[in-house]
Parts: C-alpha cells; structure tokens; sequence
C-alpha cells in the first residue's frame, strides 16, 4: 500500500533531507549502494520526505573496492555542509580504507558537527568520526577486524558487536550488509514504520526461499505460524482467481470459522476475509503494472465478478482507481 501514490496527492508538502556520502578511496560499494538504495527506495514511496543524495570525494570520481570508479557530485574541497543545507553526512568506508584521515575531511566533518548534521560511518567510517573527536560519549559499530584497535586508541567511544546502531545523531555499520538496515532506522525516524514496511518488502522480495509475493512477505517468514495457519494462507495464495469462502478455508484445515478468525488477529493482525482481499488487490495491482491486460480480465483474474467491485475495493485499499494507477505507471515508464 505504501507505494501506491494517490492521484490527489499533494506533493508541494514534501519536504527534502539532503544527504552527503563522502567516498573514501577503495569504500565498500556494496555498503554504500545499500544505503542509498535505501534513501531511493524512500523516494518511491507515499512518503512526505524526500532524499536527495549528493556523492562527495577526493577528485571527480573514487574508486570502489570493487575497481569501479563513482563520479562524485563535488569534490571534498568544495563540500560545504551548512551552505548546501545537508542533513546526514556518512564517511563511506572499507575492507581496504587506510584507517588514516587528512586535515580537510577532519574539518569538513567538525564543520557539519556545527551546524547540527547528523554523522555517520560505513564499515570503519566509524573511524574519522572518532579521529575528529566526534564520536565520545557515543556508541558505534565497526568491523570485527577494527575493534580492538577502536578500543585501544578511543576510550571514550562505547564500541558494540552490533552490525549497525543509531546513538542520537550518530548511525555506524559494521560492514556491507548491515548499510542498509542502518540508513532504515534513519527512514523511520523521517517516515515512520508503514513506510519502512514498504522499503522492506520491495528490496527483500527475493530472501524467502518461497515467497511468491510481496504483500504475504513477512507472514511467509515468520517461523513460528501454527500449522494450521500456513495451510490456510497457503489455499489463499493458490485461489485468487476463484477465491474460497473463509468457511471452505476453515473446513478444508479442520478447525472452526472462529477459531481460524482469531488465528488470524494473532498472528496476521487482520481477519481472514480482509487478508484474503488485500491478497488479491495486490495480485491486481501486479498485473496493472506488469501487464497490458483490459481491467475486466485483471478483475476476473483476482477473483472479482463485476468490474465496478474490483473498483472499489481497490479504491478503498490503495486510495486510487485502477484505471489511474496503471496511468500512473505508465507516466513514469516515459518519464524513465
């Protein structure tokens, strides 16, 4: 639901959080995607914030860990936080980043330590915050190989075993995967958790083994389902297109209408008929946007015997008709 934009949405009530990733030669790329990935990610959602990503280095372009050169927005000379008005500022870090700063980026970091940025630090990024004296008194996460010496010559900064954490106005990672996650929490301070949930499924679609849809994600991960539950969620998936009752669903697991009702809050927090809906607007949704199919054939195909209820609920879901959602998709395919 949360990256269906409404056709009345207003969008001069977004306000931008500038963002400054500063590339240290030889950073972690995939640690810095992961971030990003994030930020963008955000951007495509019904979200009242916007990021807006500036890269920052040494020279014109840095180069990865990974060999790969990444253009940079400005050079670190030029990086001027509180004139460009930037937020978050981030030392993008790596395996093989000489835990040695300069002068020029201790002062650029005191600088927007200034004028009230949030810091942060990928993989030993974590370090030239702490060079600079702006990691004391606060908690951060480095890789394994690094936290001995963060100990050592830091005493005054708490370091954890945790892959990432968000202390106040600091964020730290411990390595590549963990980016991500981090830049996550940052989103859900500006967002909050619908938002967040959105990111989530839409960039972790593919980590169940058998997760054919998005909008069942979290429940199909969740372990500790009865089994009874499972079977039940799994004929909803199997039977969009002539959907069962919920009394057929209750039968077919040997359980009473009720009981599978209150299965259902606990574990789903939503009923089985809501649920069951949701599950199949979301299929609709997938053809609007993947498909060239008239209406009438996505509302037959999702279950739905008259195409003026296929509107409505789907209306009522996603706070837009269908017709203009697949406008919607096909605007920003052009636009793209």
């Amino acid at each position: 639901m949360a990256y269906i934009a409404p056709k009345n949405r207003d969008d001069s009530t977004k306000s931008t959080r500038r963002v400054a990733f500063i590339l240290l030669e030889n950073f972690s790329m995939m640690a810095f995607t992961g971030a990003v990935d994030a930020l963008v990610t955000t951007n495509l959602m019904k979200s009242s914030t916007l990021y807006e990503v500036l890269v920052v280095g040494e020279r014109a372009a840095t180069v990865s860990d990974l060999g790969i050169e990444v253009s940079t927005d400005m050079t670190l000379a030029d990086f001027d936080s509180a004139t460009l008005d930037v937020d978050v500022v981030i030392v993008c870090g790596g395996l093989r980043v000489k835990a040695q700063t300069t002068p020029l980026l201790r002062s650029r970091l005191k600088s927007a330590d200034g004028h009230g940025a949030i810091l942060g630090g990928l993989w030993n990024g974590a370090y030239f915050l702490a060079e600079a004296g702006l990691m004391s008194g606060y908690q951060c996460a480095y890789h394994p190989d690094g936290r001995a010496m963060m100990a050592e010559q830091f005493w005054d900064v708490s370091v954890t075993s945790r892959s990432f954490i968000v202390d106040r106005n600091r964020l730290s990672c411990a390595g590549a995967s963990s980016s991500l996650s981090m830049m996550l929490e940052v989103v859900r301070s500006d967002c909050g958790n619908a938002v967040v949930g959105a990111v989530e499924e839409m960039l972790s679609c593919d980590k169940g083994l058998d997760s054919p849809d998005i909008s069942t994600l979290r429940v199909d991960q969740n372990h500790t389902l009865p089994e009874k539950l499972k079977i039940s969620l799994q004929l909803m998936k199997n039977n969009i297109e002539e959907p069962l009752s919920i009394a057929e669903i209750s039968n077919w697991v040997n359980i009473s209408r009720r009981q599978l009702e209150r299965m259902f809050s606990i574990y789903v927090s939503a009923s089985p008929s809501r649920y069951y809906m949701e599950l199949r607007l979301t299929r609709a949704r997938q053809l609007l946007q993947q498909t060239n199919k008239p209406l009438a054939e996505v509302a037959v195909a999702t279950g739905f015997v008259s195409i003026s209820h296929f509107r409505n609920c789907f209306y009522q879901l996603f706070d837009i008709t269908p017709g203009q959602f697949r406008k919607s998709c096909q605007q920003g395919d052009q636009g793209a």
